[in-house]
């Protein structure tokens, strides 16, 4: 099923009664080249991933739920490249190229919306900082420009210019950051996967994972035994608890992360705005809402809610910044639970057992990475070597201390990060 203007045109005029389902709701099968563990963002990208770039068919993708009911379908939709490090720059960088062409490589609106993204900072420090990661920025070859008090007043004029504990002194402006609809791009990469043979498998919970002589042989799930020759567990916040089931403990900790939504607003935020010294972030969807969080609710938990204290935080920090939606009203709440490294960085690399490999570690860059984390695992899997723009993500670098990756400088505490 292919979308056009024409063709929507055409289903209007006859009571939308031509459209068939995006993907086949498949039965598992009892043998795999690969099997997916996650139906989420990076589980759907790598599936379509493999078949697209390495012609894999005969893959499974198992998802205790429905395609997209995890951290996909719960977050606030930023895209951005505005990493510093060498390993998450190149990655964040490819990442946002294939966004910039993913409607048109799945045939499928995802909503990208390049409206800009422009970090605040509120001190001489921070302005060093922000002036050092935008350099950085260039270097990679994606775009950042320096604003002034001035500048972030021609752009966001309704911010609190005066606040004397959070002044502004200027921002790092990315033009071609914004936002995307996150379950719109679940169901195109569900979409393009299932159309090019995959097996997309819900209600399929994995109990175990088999392993023998070293070698990966399959799953246990609630729909019976499925043999695989490479299984690849993509889970996100329950990275650890899959990963146990194969005999390993990996360096994560799950923590949730709040999301808000006000009630449907005119037109009045046309950026995504990111508030440093209260590490605040802002934009408004399409429908009118204003999407907005702040920071992890600092305990470990499996739990997808959150706690008031934090709610409480995120409403202070919006104020402090943006007093003038101080009378709208919230609509909603969420909580997604992150998978949380030492060093602030993802995993995406073979395990010591053979057959077996893990994407993980993601933190609040899960979705922006996407399109790139499926691309990425996919190279993995298919030729067994990491893609370039991965290379630094191995596991390894948290038992050797060789090439972590402290993005934000604030030391080996996965809650800080």
């Amino acid at each position: 099923m292919g979308f056009s203007g024409w063709r929507v045109v055409r289903e209007g005029l006859s009571g939308n009664k031509g459209w068939t389902p995006h993907w086949r709701d498949a039965s598992p099968k009892s043998d795999y080249d690969v099997v997916i563990i996650g139906g989420g963002g990076h589980g759907l990208s790598t599936a379509y991933y493999l078949a697209k770039n390495h012609g894999v068919t005969n893959v499974a993708i198992l998802e205790k739920g429905y395609l997209g009911g995890g951290n996909v379908g719960r977050n606030t939709t930023i895209v951005r490249a505005n990493y510093m490090l060498p390993g998450n720059s190149e990655f964040y960088s490819h990442s946002l190229k294939l966004w910039e062409g993913l409607e048109q490589e799945l045939n499928y609106n995802v909503m990208m919306s390049q409206r800009g993204q422009i970090v605040l900072f509120h001190s001489d420090g921070e302005r060093d900082a922000a002036i050092r990661r935008g350099n950085a920025m260039r270097n990679q070859g994606d775009d950042a420009e320096f604003l002034d008090r001035e500048g972030v007043r021609k752009h966001l004029p309704y911010l609190d210019f005066g606040n004397a504990r959070y002044p502004i002194y200027g921002g790092i402006l990315q033009r071609r950051a914004g936002t995307a609809r996150h379950d719109a791009v679940a169901w195109g990469f569900a979409r393009g996967a299932s159309e090019r043979g995959v097996d997309l498998i819900q209600n399929c919970e994995v109990t175990g994972i088999d392993i023998e002589g070293g070698v990966v042989k399959g799953v246990q799930t609630s729909r019976g035994a499925i043999r695989a020759k490479k299984v690849v567990m993509i889970t996100a916040g329950r990275s650890g608890q899959v990963a146990a089931m194969a005999g390993m403990r990996i360096p994560i900790e799950s923590h949730v992360l709040q999301a808000f939504v006000s009630e449907g607003l005119k037109p009045c935020v046309d950026h995504v705005i990111s508030f440093g010294a209260g590490h605040f972030y802002i934009s408004q969807s399409d429908k009118g809402g204003l999407v907005f969080g702040s920071y992890l609710d600092l305990y470990a938990s499996y739990a997808a809610r959150g706690n008031l204290p934090a709610a409480e935080h995120v409403m202070e920090a919006a104020m402090a910044i943006m007093p003038m939606i101080g009378k709208a009203r919230l609509l909603r709440s969420w909580g997604g639970i992150m998978d949380m490294s030492p060093d602030g960085s993802p995993i995406i690399d073979k395990t010591p057992t053979e057959g077996l490999y893990l994407n993980c570690g993601w933190n609040y860059g899960g979705f922006k990475a996407v399109p790139a984390s499926g691309w990425a695992t996919a190279h993995l899997v298919a030729t067994g070597n990491p893609h370039e723009t991965s290379a630094r993500f191995r596991l390894d670098r948290f038992s050797t201390g060789y090439g972590l990756m402290d993005e934000e400088a604030t030391g080996a505490q996965h809650n800080l990060h």
